[in-house]
C-alpha cells in the first residue's frame, strides 16, 4: 500500500503558524470500492446516454450496431417503462425517451449513495 504525507500550512487568526501532517492511503479498500462503484455506474450511464442519443437522432433499430446498443441497455431501462403515461415523445423517426433520462438520473443517484455509504466512516 502506498502512502504519502500531506503537509498543510495553516496560519491561525492570531498569526501562529501550525502544520498538519496527515497520512493519506491511496489504495485504501474504500477508495478502490468507490472507484469500482463509479466505474460501473459510468459504464451504465454512458450506455444509457448513447441509447438516448441514438433514439433522439432516429437511429434505425434494424441496424446491427443500434440494435446491439438497444439490447444491451434494455435491462437497465426496462424498470422505468410505463413510469409515465407517455413513455416517449415521437418526432417523426426520432424519439425523446423520457424513461431513459429518468434511468440515467436514478443510476447516478444510486452510485452516489453507494459511494457515500462506503465512505461514511472516513474523515
Amino acid at each position: 500500500m502506498s502512502e504519502h504525507v500531506v503537509r498543510e500550512r495553516v496560519v491561525r487568526d492570531d498569526g501562529v503558524d501550525t502544520r498538519d501532517d496527515t497520512v493519506v492511503a491511496d489504495n485504501h479498500p474504500q477508495n478502490v470500492l468507490t472507484r469500482v462503484i463509479w466505474f460501473v455506474a459510468g459504464i451504465i450511464i454512458f450506455l444509457l446516454a448513447f441509447r438516448f442519443v441514438l433514439s433522439l437522432l432516429g437511429a434505425n433499430t434494424t441496424n446491427t450496431f443500434a440494435n446491439f446498443i438497444y439490447n444491451l441497455s434494455h435491462p437497465f431501462v426496462s424498470p422505468f417503462f410505463g413510469l409515465f403515461k407517455y413513455n416517449n415523445i415521437d418526432y417523426g423517426v426520432s424519439r425523446f425517451e423520457i424513461y431513459t433520462l429518468v434511468a440515467i438520473a436514478v443510476y447516478a443517484v444510486i452510485a452516489w449513495g453507494l459511494a457515500a455509504l462506503v465512505n461514511i466512516g472516513r474523515r
